[in-house]
């Protein structure tokens, strides 16, 4: 990302300021299929995965994709994200298109040093193209950010933040249950395996 983007380090930064106020065909393609997902598809998540995976990269912990932040915003789609529900599905199909025409291959196929690349064109409102002209790149880009901090830092009640990864990393409390979800999987450890909360 740029120097302006919202980085994970950024908003750690903020948070301990008291500023993080973020805790709190594709259309047809699956339509026929079972799915797990609530709105998207699967190719719109995979999609999702790979930007989502740009804007909380993995370091010493695991990124948005492994937070499972791509279903939280899925999640959030089908009830409090309803609003956004064309801005995705047009976005998305419109962002892919976009990408092929830059770069002749699909967004996830391209490696990892270009994805950043093309984001970094969008956040600053580069795309063109008949639906860029009326639905500005970087608007875009800033909806998917701030949705994707929510999904990686908010509770994992909400669908995101997969094993409460966003509390080890800041070294908050978490609670081992929340009702009836259980969160026993331990493969972030991998990670960093002697970050705070993994028994060192």
């Amino acid at each position: 990302m740029t120097n302006k983007s919202f980085s994970r380090r950024e908003f750690v930064r903020l948070f301990s300021g008291g500023t993080a106020a973020v805790l709190i065909s594709f259309n047809t393609g699956c339509r026929n299929k079972i799915s797990r997902w609530r709105y998207l598809n699967e190719e719109e998540i995979g999609l999702l995965d790979a930007i989502v995976e740009q804007v909380i990269p993995t370091d010493d912990f695991p990124g948005g994709k492994w937070a499972n932040v791509s279903n939280f915003i899925d999640k959030q789609l089908d009830t409090y994200y309803k609003k956004h529900q064309v801005e995705y599905r047009e976005g998305l199909a419109a962002f892919e298109k976009t990408v092929i025409q830059m770069n002749g291959k699909k967004f996830e196929e391209l490696p990892f040093g270009d994805q950043t690349g093309v984001l970094v064109k969008m956040e600053a409102g580069e795309f063109s193209g008949n639906y860029w002209k009326d639905h500005p790149s970087a608007g875009f880009f800033d909806m998917i950010r701030q949705h994707t901090l929510q999904g990686f830092y908010g509770s994992p009640l909400h669908g995101g933040n997969r094993e409460y990864i966003s509390y080890r990393m800041l070294g908050l409390d978490y609670p081992n249950v929340i009702g009836q979800n259980r969160y026993n999987d331990l493969s972030w450890r991998k990670y960093n395996p002697n970050s705070p909360g993994n028994g060192k």
